[in-house]
């Protein structure tokens, strides 16, 4: 029997105007939009829509803007008739967004947690000191031996194991720089990433401890829909280890394409993203070519994507 796994993007994958369509059109959007605010006491939909980007751009917004967005996005499907999902997973930030779908917290405790995530994220490590890239065409064991090589700079760890093309390193500016260098000679291609904070190493310990309590002080339900988490690649659905993996992931790798074949071998062979952009779609396509991806991020692919799953 086929499944269907339902996937959250995160940080990004924005972009000023994102979700702008479906907020217009749809009361369902408008509403998680105006519940989402009410929650951060801001004017968030201002900022999404009509920036600055610099604005949307700077983490303790993006964070909730992209979960805004999706779920936003994912309110308007299900009143249409989507399907219940077989499991859900999100990509960094997009595990908050795939908690909220599975029924483990409500949407005002989902969009503070994502706020508070950014803001200690954001203050971890100042401004210029941290840094994130891409290294593509090299697989993933040889980004960890480079890694290795260049910590006399300091600090540099795999982040994000995105596809078994592509890992993200995450550290201190200089040691990023040297294994970014030690990649190219290698052949693999690097592409520097535009972020303010080196998300998902052990730089952000003392973000994660921070935000610990926010967690702990937070309502999370069990689930019914099987979550797959980035800490470990593998479905929980019992609130305690759920919010636990929740504070692990902030320092530690996202396990992305991991996460992917796990939920193929449990027999998924169609995936939805939901939410800004397609990276994800593109990173799973890389992983598994054979099933198929569908993606829902403007108004006009609501209908194509409805009839292909009801």
């Amino acid at each position: 029997m086929r499944k269907i796994a339902y996937v959250f993007p995160g940080q990004g994958s924005q972009y000023v105007g994102m979700g702008y369509d479906f907020y217009r059109e749809f009361s369902q959007a408008s509403d998680v939009f105006h519940s989402a605010e009410t929650a951060l006491r801001y004017n968030l939909s201002d900022i999404i829509f009509r920036g600055p980007e610099e604005e949307l751009n700077r983490t303790v917004n993006t964070q909730p803007a992209i979960l805004t967005v999706s779920y936003a996005i994912y309110s308007v499907l299900t009143s249409l008739g989507l399907p219940k999902p077989d499991y859900v997973a999100g990509h960094s930030l997009g595990e908050y967004t795939a908690l909220l779908v599975a029924g483990g917290v409500e949407l005002f405790q989902a969009v503070r947690l994502a706020h508070l995530r950014g803001k200690y994220m954001q203050e971890a490590v100042e401004e210029g000191k941290g840094m994130m890239a891409a290294i593509l065409k090299l697989p993933p064991e040889k980004v960890e031996e480079i890694c290795r090589l260049a910590q006399d700079e300091g600090i540099v760890e795999p982040a994000n194991y995105n596809s078994p093309e592509q890992t993200v390193i995450a550290g201190e500016k200089k040691a990023v720089e040297k294994a970014s260098e030690i990649a190219k000679q290698m052949g693999g291609k690097v592409i520097p990433l535009k972020v303010s904070v080196p998300s998902h190493c052990s730089l952000m310990k003392s973000a994660a401890d921070a935000f610990r309590i926010k967690l702990a002080q937070t309502p999370i339900q069990n689930v019914s829909i099987p979550i797959v988490q980035n800490y470990t690649a593998r479905e929980h659905r019992m609130a305690p280890e759920i919010r636990e993996n929740l504070y692990r992931q902030i320092f530690s790798p996202v396990r992305w394409y991991q996460s992917v074949l796990y939920m193929v071998q449990q027999g998924v062979d169609t995936f939805v993203e939901i939410g800004p952009k397609n990276v994800l779609s593109k990173l799973i396509q890389q992983t598994v070519p054979h099933v198929r991806v569908l993606n829902v991020e403007k108004v006009e692919h609501v209908e194509q994507v409805l009839k292909v799953l009801t």
